[in-house]
């Protein structure tokens, strides 16, 4: 036999808009911690959730132990011996350790009645021997971030997995709790079982790792034992080298040096919480100026989502200041920002339209109890009401049709008929039509065709052009440097740097993103 427990061979996936896999080649030796490196959307989780049988692949093969196989879902995978944690825990809040673990092979008595005492002490025996400390009855609900991912852990062993697929498993752990993992995962693989731990942080791959594969753009673009390379060769080979990256399209970066800037928005010591209760903003400080872009770079998980959800009011902050020209608007809810003129462009997929709702019904979200779009009967409501003056929203929804040339036959089209690049056109004309201050813009160009792309980035210089302040927070490195006029890192939910864009470097930037700080060179 082989000593490689999983080869793919030639794996490609296709999106809407986007080629996730392309022509992948991995392979997993046997009892060994592989690590899969990449920045977000590089392709690492889409891979593994291929072998997992989530996704099936556009073509390619699949080796499992030299023989091949078609891994047509989970069940499949776990009968094969593949067990995979997920990112986002994949649990029942209000069920016990035990019948979680169970859930899908519950052990009978009789072949009548669940036997879970069995299947409790099996999952206490297995606690003990790896040193995965969990009690077997408490409710999942009410256990910590770091004793959740142990339960994730122990479901794969109590279904007897040997090959374990880890998806960023420390990006909500503590110190501690990483060192815990780690001391596990050294355990497992003692024991002989295959580990892929997918991860964006260079200093855990290198510690815990043997061998290491770097996807960029769903391509393999390197292959290396851990103790043969370092941080620096790591970094060039997940962002690119720091040369070429500032070309014709640095034409959406207009300066205007007679052009008087002022402050738009100011920041200053901003903490919140993420929707666990752990700390998520610890005390971020920026400002971002008229006629500019200030663009937020960093992985994914850092606490940018928090960020814009607290400057939008869809998350209170629980200490720190904003100050929108001047005035404190921190903890304002979502409609009073909006009527603060902050704009928002979310990520379309997640936040940004009612997909079963119309042109028309998505065009007017946020100001839909605003004149002329509701009226009321009584004399001291009429600044806004409850009664929608449909003539008003067909005129105003066929004008940003017209002007942000959404393709559609019909002002009354439900939104989730459209093409993804029509779909964002539609998000742009509802927030830039509102005359903003700011423009918090998130992943903005997420899913889009090239064209799709190039509209928003105009779209955003544009209003830049007009004197507004544009917040941009991407994890596409590439368009952060392209569009923004100074670059703030993010790391572990603080701004770490911010850069001029003009005289920083990818491979910098790459350096702050990964590990918060400049490594020497």
């Amino acid at each position: 036999m082989s000593e490689l427990t999983v080869q793919v061979k030639g794996i490609t996936k296709k999106f809407p808009g986007v080629i996730a896999n392309d022509n992948i080649d991995f392979a997993l030796k046997s009892g060994s911690i592989h690590g899969l490196l990449g920045e977000n959307g590089a392709g690492k989780t889409v891979l593994m959730s291929i072998l997992y049988g989530l996704y099936q692949p556009d073509s390619g093969r699949i080796f499992i132990n030299d023989t091949e196989v078609e891994i047509q879902s989970p069940a499949v995978a776990i009968e094969l011996g593949i067990g995979m944690v997920h990112q986002h825990f994949m649990l029942v809040d209000n069920l016990t350790v035990t019948e979680n673990i169970i859930l899908g092979r519950e052990p009978s008595k009789a072949k009548i009645f669940i036997d879970t005492q069995k299947a409790a002490r099996k999952i206490g025996e297995l606690s003990k021997q790896y040193g995965l400390p969990v009690d077997p009855e408490a409710k999942v609900q009410h256990l910590s971030v770091g004793e959740q991912q142990r339960v994730e852990i122990l479901k794969m062993l109590y279904r007897e997995a040997d090959i374990l697929i880890l998806d960023e498993p420390t990006s909500v752990l503590s110190q501690k709790e990483i060192e815990a993992l780690f001391s596990a995962l050294k355990t497992f693989k003692k024991q002989g079982k295959s580990i892929v731990f997918i991860t964006h942080k260079l200093r855990e791959a290198l510690e815990i790792c043997d061998e290491i594969t770097v996807l960029r753009r769903g391509k393999v673009v390197g292959n290396v034992e851990a103790d043969e390379t370092n941080e620096s060769q790591l970094t060039e080979m997940m962002v690119g080298s720091e040369f070429g990256i500032r070309n014709s399209e640095c034409r959406f970066r207009i300066l205007d040096f007679g052009i008087k800037q002022e402050i738009v928005l100011e920041v200053d010591g901003l903490k919140a919480l993420d929707d666990r209760g752990l700390p998520a903003l610890n005390g971020v400080s920026l400002e971002v100026k008229s006629h500019e872009i200030l663009g937020i770079a960093g992985v994914q998980g850092n606490g940018q989502t928090e960020l814009v959800q607290t400057l939008t009011g869809l998350r209170k902050p629980i200490a720190g200041e904003i100050r929108l020209n001047g005035r404190d608007i921190a903890g304002l809810s979502a409609r009073e920002m909006i009527k603060a003129k902050i704009a928002h462009i979310p990520d379309r997929l997640s936040r940004g339209l009612i997909f079963d709702f119309t042109l028309e019904e998505n065009a007017i979200l946020g100001v839909h109890r605003n004149p002329p779009f509701a009226n009321s009967p009584y004399p001291p409501l009429r600044k806004g009401g409850f009664v929608q003056n449909r003539r008003a929203i067909t005129a105003y929804t066929k004008r940003l049709i017209k002007k942000f040339g959404i393709r559609t036959s019909d002002s009354k089209t439900i939104v989730s008929g459209l093409s993804g690049g029509n779909q964002q056109r539609m998000i742009l004309a509802r927030e830039l039509s509102k005359k903003p201050k700011i423009i918090v813009a998130f992943q903005p160009t997420v899913g889009l065709d090239v064209a799709g792309i190039e509209y928003v980035h105009e779209q955003l210089v544009k209003m830049k052009n007009k004197g507004c302040a544009v917040l941009l927070i991407s994890m596409d490195l590439d368009e952060i440097i392209m569009l923004s006029d100074r670059i703030a890192v993010m790391y572990g939910g603080e701004i770490v740097a911010i850069k001029e864009s003009e005289t920083t470097t990818k491979a910098e930037l790459g350096s702050l993103m990964l590990g918060g700080y400049l490594r020497p060179t």
